[in-house]
């Protein structure tokens, strides 16, 4: 079954990148000067917010969009590196 052992290769490769970024993300906000330089995620024009008494309701349309656009281009570029 070599199929599923290309699969477990890519979950394995998936969740390290997951952990580098999270990694990368707590490095990022215990340096000075650069803590904020996410803030503005989840801030964007069309991320929906609305709060009422007691209930609040948040939808990041724009930032979904947006990462998707540079996952979108990351992957392509990863791809076009590894098929030449």
């Amino acid at each position: 079954m070599p199929e599923w052992t290309a699969l477990g290769k890519l979950l394995i490769g998936i969740g390290a990148g997951i952990v580098l970024l999270g990694l990368l993300l707590i490095a990022v906000d215990r340096i000075p000067g650069l803590g904020g330089a996410f803030s503005w995620l989840g801030k964007l024009p069309g991320d929906l917010s609305f709060k009422r008494d007691n209930v609040s309701f948040y939808f990041p349309i724009g930032t979904s969009i947006l990462l998707s656009v540079v996952l979108t281009l990351l992957f392509y570029l990863v791809g076009w590196f590894f098929r030449r």
